[in-house]
């Protein structure tokens, strides 16, 4: 019995030989499962997912510097610079990056020269933020944000930039305007040419350590691309002509403002549009605000009897006149409804051309009654009269015409003779530019080398004979004497309107003169508007006041372009 429980024993020896490896295998298969993990984990890292880990990477270690393109160039006609960039620096900070260096406001403030309690009030406002700008060192000198970049401790950066500058200053404030501190074009033909003046934005990407410091410069990025160099329509030694002598006349005769646009005939060309008062734009917040509009585009005004000319077209297109129709005006005066229309003295019997000459309310008026609602509405339609005049100035008001479904029964022959409508400076001088372009009205363009639409507003014979008409206007006995150029053959005519208030007119007035000059070949349209001059120095009519100044501007910008003179001795 005992030999028997002996033989069925197990080995001790045997037990621990099972154990280990029992223990061995299970520490085989959790390392081969371990290793499998590890083996997937890194197919998932480095495979599946290798984008998606890259991008976390580069989001902790790399930065995106911007690379401001540069400003294309405003040109005028002749190449002369009107709007460029210069380079400039600013400083900036990642607030993240800084404390997370365990920067130091203080020791930043030291080597930035500059107030610790209001850069550590900066500083904590931002604290999570990666791109601040640092005040006071915006678009500075190159070289000096670059000395005090060298000074600084981890987090500051530099970025070029550019910072517009125009020489010009006021002598185009108005026409060309102003960028932003970020460099987009905010009014004026900075505005207009936006998108194609500021060109690509760029940038580059930097390695950074934990500091902040950039410690590789990647081989990668896309460089900024510049904007487009644009030549303009615009003539500087013109512009200075006017520009120089319009604020002096305009104080002269004591008015509030004043401008003035001349306008190729046959392109549509805008070779020089003149404000007053004007501004710096290099200082965009010096001045008062009214300064700042441009008035020749966005000043609408009833344009008087400067309309004479286009209502005469109508009724020679109609054929209800010719240039031989006479007009009986005695006794100076006609009824319009409950309204009287009056001339400034009884004229008595008048041709067609003395009605314009002598610019005869109640000739004009006895001709509007010869034409219908739609004929007089269609041509001053056809001349751009309530409707933008495409030239694609920022803010350009269309003025005022009305359907004549919704005309009164006196609203012919007020139109006649130009109230009850409105417009810009620009449209006045683009309709007289139509007379001298043989009945042809081209959109008005800022650009040099482009083409813009015609259509004709009236028939060839019909500008011309209005045109024979509007040279007579500066002889002897006529309204314009005092517009008339020594040495030049002039076409115009004066006008006064007085100015729309809250339930009627007021007794003031706006000065207008439309000339075409040569006006046996006319290359020129220009527009004079004065308002509101005072009629204590000099009167405020137009052949008192807007006639001289056209005159003067005019005969000093002919002389300068060396325009030949056309007028027999």
């Amino acid at each position: 019995m005992p030999s028997r429980m002996h033989h069925n024993r197990v080995s001790p020896r045997r037990t621990r030989t099972h154990d280990f490896r029992c223990r061995y295998r299970l520490a085989c298969a959790t390392l081969a499962i371990l290793a499998g993990l590890l083996l997937a984990r890194a197919a998932d890292v480095q495979i599946v997912h290798r984008a998606f880990y890259l991008h976390q990477a580069e989001a902790r270690m790399l930065r995106h510097h911007p690379l401001r393109a540069h400003r294309g160039t405003l040109y005028d006609r002749q190449g002369v610079v009107v709007a460029g960039s210069a380079p400039v620096a600013s400083l900036w900070i990642d607030p993240k990056a800084f404390f997370d260096a365990s920067g130091s406001v203080e020791q930043l403030a030291s080597a930035l020269d500059t107030d610790a309690t209001q850069l550590a009030g900066l500083l904590a406002r931002n604290r999570q933020r990666r791109f601040v700008y640092l005040p006071g060192f915006r678009r500075g000198d190159p070289a000096r944000i670059e000395a005090l970049h060298a000074r600084a401790p981890a987090g500051v950066h530099v970025q070029q930039e550019f910072k517009r500058f125009y020489p010009q200053s006021d002598m185009f404030a108005q026409i060309v305007g102003v960028t932003d501190i970020e460099g987009h074009g905010v009014e004026g033909l900075e505005r207009l040419f936006d998108v194609r003046l500021a060109g690509r934005a760029g940038y580059r990407d930097v390695i950074i350590d934990r500091k902040g410091r950039p410690v590789e410069l990647r081989d990668r990025g896309r460089p900024a691309q510049a904007g487009e160099d644009i030549r303009l329509s615009l003539d500087s030694r013109m512009q200075h002509a006017l520009h120089a002598g319009l604020g002096a006349a305009v104080q002269r005769h004591g008015a509030a403002a004043a401008s003035i646009v001349v306008l190729e005939v046959g392109s549509g060309q805008i070779l020089a549009m003149a404000n007053w008062p004007s501004y710096n734009n290099n200082l965009p917040g010096a001045g008062a605000a009214d300064a700042h509009r441009n008035r020749a585009v966005t000043d609408v005004f009833e344009p008087g009897s400067t309309v004479k000319p286009f209502t005469v077209a109508a009724a020679l297109a109609a054929g209800v006149i010719s240039a031989g129709s006479t007009f009986d005006t005695h006794p100076g005066w006609i009824r319009n409804g409950r309204f009287t229309t009056r001339d400034y003295r009884d004229l008595g019997v008048l041709d067609t051309t003395q009605v314009l000459k002598k610019s005869s309310n109640v000739g004009i008026s006895l001709i509007s009654r010869r034409l219908s609602r739609e004929q007089l509405h269609a041509m001053l339609a056809a001349l751009g009269a309530g409707q933008a005049s495409g030239s694609g100035f920022p803010g350009e008001r269309d003025g005022v015409l009305a359907d004549p479904a919704a005309w009164s029964g006196t609203s012919k022959q007020t139109l006649a003779y130009g109230y009850g409508l409105s417009m810009t400076t620009l449209q006045l001088a683009n309709a007289y530019a139509t007379l001298a372009n043989d009945g042809l009205r081209v959109q008005p363009t800022f650009e040099r080398d482009r083409a813009t639409p015609v259509m004709r507003a009236m028939p060839a014979d019909v500008a011309r004979q209005v045109m024979a008409m509007l040279a007579t206007t500066s002889e002897a006995g006529g309204t314009a004497t005092r517009a008339r150029i020594t040495g030049y053959t002039l076409a115009g005519k004066t006008g006064t309107a007085r100015k729309a208030v809250a339930g009627g007119y007021a007794r003031r007035y706006m000065s207008l003169f439309a000339g075409l000059v040569p006006a046996q070949h006319p290359r020129y349209a220009i527009a004079v508007v004065v308002d509101d001059p005072d009629g204590r120095r000099g009167g405020y009519g137009g052949g008192a006041v807007a006639a001289p100044i056209f005159s003067e501007l005019v005969g000093r910008m002919l002389h300068l372009q060396e325009i030949p003179p056309d007028a027999p001795p």
